[in-house]
């Protein structure tokens, strides 16, 4: 009994020193300190129940003594227990201050203004980029506008100098072509002559004597 008059005390101590406002960073080591206190006295209490069971079983009625060991255990370990559990629900009481403290901080019109001058910069720096995409775009296109009237004058320059080739080319075929025809021309003229006269000679010569009679 006076263990568990001690525990209860213990126990009502913590919940009066865990009620109290602390800050953060100072109910931390606090809980810690809790905590490993409990853990000892767990083990404490368990190596003096364990040293009652054996005790039990040099006893004739072991199960009765058993059973009152085990009582006792269940109670002063469920104390223990109970005052983990508060230490659990002011863990959790402070995390949930935290976050809602974060939160205001996040809302707050200092943290509010800094976003808007996050999102106001972003959206600079974005339409930037924009104009600067959009002038090398524009750069490009002029530049590969420029190449392709270059292209294209020097495709007509291209086209005009083989239309010229080609017609001095055809004028060079008909000149050869009249030149081939003037040709064949004189050479049948000199052929009709060279006949003509032939004939003209063939007509002039006078014809053969005829060989005198046998007397």
């Amino acid at each position: 009994m006076k263990n568990l008059a001690v525990a209860c005390f213990l126990a009502t101590l913590c919940v009066v020193v865990l009620a109290q406002p602390a800050a953060p960073a100072e109910a931390a080591p606090t809980r810690d300190a809790e905590r490993a206190r409990i853990g000892a006295e767990r083990a404490r209490l368990e190596a003096g129940f364990l040293a009652e069971d054996a005790e039990c079983y040099k006893k004739f009625a072991v199960n009765s003594c058993l059973g009152k060991v085990n009582e006792r255990r269940r109670e002063a370990m469920g104390d223990l227990r109970r005052q983990e559990l508060i230490l659990n629900d002011e863990e959790r009481r402070i995390r949930g201050a935290d976050q809602i403290r974060k939160t205001e901080e996040k809302q707050s019109p200092e943290k509010l203004q800094e976003a808007a001058d996050q999102r106001a910069k972003a959206v600079k720096e974005y339409e930037s980029r924009l104009e600067r995409e959009k002038k090398k775009i524009e750069d490009r296109a002029a530049s590969q506008a420029g190449e392709q009237e270059k292209s294209e004058a020097s495709a007509t320059r291209l086209k005009a100098s083989q239309e010229k080739s080609q017609a001095r080319s055809d004028r060079q075929t008909a000149a050869a072509e009249e030149a081939k025809k003037f040709s064949e021309k004189q050479k049948e003229a000199q052929e009709r002559r060279a006949q003509h006269e032939k004939e003209r000679l063939k007509e002039a010569k006078p014809p053969a004597k005829s060989l005198p009679l046998p007397q």
